[in-house]
C-alpha cells in the first residue's frame, strides 16, 4: 500500500496547513501510477498530486479539508 502525502510546501514551518481543494478521482477507482489525483492549496499556491503507485484510490480525507503538511490524504492499494 501507498500513502499520498499532503506536499511540504513550507520547511520554516513544519505544522503549515493547506486544503485537499478537489479530488479529481473518486475514492474506490483505480489508478495509474503518475495519474492526476488532486489539487491543494496552501496560501497562494496550488499544486497537483499524482499517484505514487498503481491501485485503487482511498480518500482519508474529503474537498475541502484542511490538513498539516506531509499527512496523508489517500491510501493506493
Amino acid at each position: 500500500m501507498s500513502q499520498v502525502l499532503f506536499p511540504i510546501l513550507s520547511e520554516k514551518d513544519p505544522d503549515a496547513e493547506g486544503t485537499v481543494a478537489t479530488w479529481f478521482v473518486d475514492s474506490g477507482a483505480t489508478v495509474a501510477e503518475g495519474e492526476l489525483i488532486a489539487e491543494v492549496a496552501v496560501d497562494k499556491i496550488d499544486m497537483e498530486i499524482n499517484a505514487p503507485a498503481a491501485g485503487v484510490l482511498t480518500h482519508l480525507v474529503e474537498e475541502g479539508a484542511v490538513v498539516i503538511q506531509n499527512s496523508a490524504i489517500a491510501n493506493i492499494a
